[in-house]
């Protein structure tokens, strides 16, 4: 007698993406590393998808008496998120800033490629490989930022379709997160139509979150993009006028894995 395997449970896990504007509020007023991570530990994310991330600046330690002794995504990770991948973008006299995954999962792989269109524009495209567990598929995560103008981020988003089409297997499901500054939606199109992906907030309400500005949000300029998964919810955290946070908006949404056919 032949004995039925059991089925693979699915596995449910949420991730979020937010551009923590180097841990300045709105305009750089104001310094709030502290609390964006106090904001960050209170999604709950088994991943973490973090723009304009400070590796190290000397200028804001020798400003800041509070400023972390510990580059900004290890201070933010603490004991929550064992791995971490940064990805290095933008180098200046004082230091220097970029992309970086935090996860509860092993991080088995990762590369950091430089997408910038423009000598004065840095921008990076941070791919990571994820193992969710024994039985479970590997998971792909990209993490971009990508340039202010339209005819750069055309580039970008090929660039991006072209690492995806070499290097993800179309069995293994994938995650692209970030700051698209994408507010004509051409970006938007060509990764649905070129990759097959779907844009979670467009498929749970309809359209893209407004995340920008954070405190009175117009623009639709962060993203959550997945393939071969199940979407279970999407949300917005919105800042308010008293938090003084970054000028972007945190999304995160929840997905649940699937079985091969």
């Amino acid at each position: 007698m032949i004995q039925e395997l059991p089925a693979l449970v699915p596995m449910r896990f949420t991730i979020a993406t937010y551009n923590i504007h180097k841990g300045f509020s709105h305009l750089a007023r104001r310094m709030v590393i502290h609390e964006v991570r106090d904001r960050l530990h209170g999604l709950s994310a088994d991943i973490l998808f973090l723009q304009e991330v400070v590796g190290v600046s000397e200028r804001h330690a020798d400003r800041y008496h509070d400023w972390p002794v510990k580059p900004q995504h290890e201070f933010i990770a603490g004991e929550r998120w064992q791995e971490i991948c940064y990805g290095k973008n933008c180098i200046t006299p004082h230091g220097h800033h970029g992309n970086a995954v935090l996860s509860r999962f092993p991080i088995t792989a990762h590369e950091n490629m430089d997408i910038s269109a423009h000598a004065f524009e840095s921008r990076g495209m941070l791919h990571c490989e994820i193992d969710l567990g024994k039985g479970k598929p590997k998971l792909h995560c990209l993490n971009v930022h990508l340039g202010l103008f339209e005819r750069g981020r055309q580039w970008q988003i090929r660039a991006l379709c072209e690492r995806i089409r070499a290097t993800v297997p179309r069995d293994e499901p994938i995650i692209i997160a970030g700051d698209f500054n994408d507010w004509r939606h051409k970006a938007n199109r060509m990764l649905m139509d070129q990759l097959g992906v779907d844009e979670v907030f467009q498929q749970v309400r309809g359209r893209p979150a407004r995340t920008f500005p954070s405190v009175l949000p117009v623009f639709r300029l962060d993203r959550i993009y997945s393939r071969g998964l199940r979407i279970l919810d999407a949300r917005v955290h919105y800042a308010f006028p008293a938090a003084r946070m970054s000028d972007h908006a945190a999304l995160a949404a929840t997905f649940e894995t699937t079985q091969a056919t």
